[in-house]
């Protein structure tokens, strides 16, 4: 696990929010994960839902982390229109949580990004079910 101070960078390219990610993750700080978020983003939830308000995404995101497994993601496309881009990416979460229990998570997400007034690219859709079906809303 990465201590408190360290820091990661940000990405400077849409791709590299992935990779951003997965470091994050598996470095076990939750927190640094806020950090690829928008101030006003939103993290699509299983069954569809969003949730906008960041201390739910934080515990969201958090959840997962907890389970002590490391996250693997493989870009799949990237497409870009001048600030904002979509990223289709395939993730999964194996093994044993602190529990002894089976876990088996994965997706293809379809995630929105966008380049901010600094240069660096952020979550506005963090979508990690983007391809499954859900109800319609």
């Amino acid at each position: 696990m990465k201590s408190e101070i360290e820091s990661f960078p940000l990405p400077t390219k849409p791709e590299g929010v992935i990779s951003s990610l997965v470091e994050r993750f598996n470095s076990g700080d939750a927190s640094a994960l806020m950090e690829l978020h928008e101030p006003h983003s939103v993290f699509v939830e299983n069954n569809g839902q969003l949730l906008t308000d960041r201390a739910a995404i934080a515990a969201r995101l958090e959840r997962d982390v907890k389970l002590g497994l490391p996250l693997a993601a493989t870009v799949r496309h990237v497409f870009i229109a001048e600030d904002i881009a979509q990223i289709v990416v395939d993730w999964s979460i194996d093994g044993m949580d602190p529990h002894g229990n089976q876990v088996h998570l994965a997706g293809s997400a379809c995630d929105i990004v966008r380049r901010g007034a600094d240069g660096f690219w952020r979550y506005i859709i963090d979508n990690n079910q983007g391809t499954a079906v859900r109800q319609p809303a």
